[in-house]
């Protein structure tokens, strides 16, 4: 009865009323969640006391902001979703098809030359020296992320398995190339190829024990594994030198022709006899984590139209069909594994490249949540919509360090880059209310009749892209 009367209720009311009444909810929720969090803040007086710091202007305008946000989604933004989804149903088949725009044709051909451009612009915009902070935080940071995440996709975009101890051979990686390159003294050349095989190897050690899980319990012993694969690291001292990291990683030269350390006698400045500048070491590495991402997109999509990649969408799609197809699944999911971690140890052996430090704490549960953001976030499957969401995503977080007003309106001690989860929360939640299954909601088979069609997402089962 109850019910009945509240349903009732909700069909007499206007959008105006029904927002207003959720607007008062939301903000009356965000102030009994956010009371302990944002209105006080533990600090230290010059007596070294514990003392509590009342924040009540900061809460005041997170409750008003939370409210304002749910008032307008109610009013505004669902009834244009209803009043839109509407229209898509009243017109079921346009009388002629709209031709794509030129930008829609040809993304990748600009993306790719934005990307090549991207240093030449900052050098052009900042000079050398000012360059270096666009061109290493923003350009080579999200690449690494690009990398990471279209490895992930192999595993789970393609193969439909969720992993969420990828970090795992992102450490595996980093530390091979630290370990084999400050104790042997081998080329990073040698090494990358080196570190890929190292993570393949451990990526099929994961395999074998999780051949019969799906689901949520293939995610709960990944997870397991990277924590596994974590606490190694800081435990055997005697190879990995525990909390303290590795020190002292050799940079990366242009294979042994040119070298980036200004002591050696073919420093590049002194072999093109230019200016001496450390911003030409983090445009090579720049060029570098491009053309890697480039190798792994260009790897993933030859192998999604090679029976191995055919039998990865099988399995994602249903397993005991595609069992009962006569496919292995246990070598579908081996190569699955073995292929994504192969990537995931190329991009650690990168970042230990251009950190020229390792240590455990880079390698924590929380990357690896990161990176399983990005591929939903920018659809499973999808190349193009993860690199989206790494840029996104990791550009956004960048960009909160440079946005130092917001220190006028929060005060002095407001620090932005450490709400960076929030973003994350923000955009999962837009996203998912926006499109269900990422920036892209549909995708191209790779075996078609006649014709190429992109398969539209209500096709498509529900969590698998």
């Amino acid at each position: 009865m109850a019910a009945t009367v509240s349903s009732e209720r909700d069909a007499v009311a206007t959008p105006i009323q029904r927002a207003f009444r959720e607007a008062l909810y939301a903000g009356a929720i965000s102030l009994g969640l956010f009371v302990l969090f944002i209105g006080l803040r533990t600090d230290q007086n010059i007596s070294n006391e514990l003392i509590l710091v009342q924040r009540w202007g900061l809460l005041a305008l997170v409750v008003i902001a939370v409210a304002v946000g749910r008032f307008l989604y109610i009013a505004y933004a669902v009834p244009a979703m209803e009043r839109s989804k509407a229209e898509k149903a009243r017109v079921q088949a346009p009388a002629i098809a709209a031709e794509p725009s030129f930008v829609r044709q040809n993304f990748n051909k600009i993306g790719l030359a934005i990307l090549i451009l991207y240093p030449v612009a900052m050098v052009l915009l900042f000079g050398f020296q000012g360059s270096l902070k666009w061109v290493d935080n923003f350009g080579i940071q999200i690449l690494i992320y690009v990398m990471l995440a279209w490895g992930l996709n192999i595993v789970i975009g393609l193969a439909g398995l969720l992993d969420l101890g990828y970090v795992a051979f992102y450490a595996v990686g980093a530390y091979a190339y630290a370990l084999l390159g400050t104790h042997f003294g081998l080329s990073f050349w040698i090494l990358l190829p080196a570190a890929g095989c190292m993570a393949a190897f451990w990526g099929v050690m994961l395999g074998f024990p999780v051949l019969r899980l799906r689901g949520d319990y293939l995610a709960i012993v990944t997870l397991a594994f990277g924590e596994i694969i974590r606490l190694v690291l800081i435990n055997w001292r005697e190879v990995t030198n525990g909390s303290a990291g590795i020190s002292g990683i050799p940079k990366v030269s242009f294979f042994g022709l040119m070298s980036f350390n200004v002591s050696d006698p073919n420093y590049i400045a002194k072999v093109l006899h230019i200016a001496q500048s450390g911003a030409y070491y983090k445009i090579f590495l720049y060029y570098l984590a491009l053309a890697l991402c480039l190798l792994t997109a260009f790897v993933t999509i030859r192998l999604r139209r090679l029976p191995v990649g055919r039998a990865w969408e099988a399995l994602r799609e249903d397993e005991i069909a595609c069992r009962s197809l006569g496919i292995n699944t246990t070598t579908t999911k081996l190569t699955a594994f073995a292929t994504g971690a192969m990537f995931g140890g190329f991009a650690g052996s990168f970042f230990a490249a251009r950190q020229g430090f390792v240590s455990p704490e880079s390698f924590v549960f929380l990357e690896s949540a990161i990176i399983l953001a990005i591929v939903v976030l920018g659809g499973m499957g999808s190349l193009g919509g993860i690199a989206v969401a790494a840029l996104v995503m990791i550009g956004g977080t960048e960009i909160l360090r440079e946005l130092d007003f917001l220190k006028a309106v929060f005060g002095p001690d407001f620090t932005p880059e450490l709400y960076r989860m929030l973003l994350f929360g923000m955009a999962m939640v837009i996203v998912m209310l926006w499109k269900p299954r990422g920036f892209v909601g549909s995708r191209e088979p790779t075996a078609f009749l006649k014709e190429r069609r992109a398969v539209s997402a209500s096709f498509t089962k529900e969590g698998h892209g």
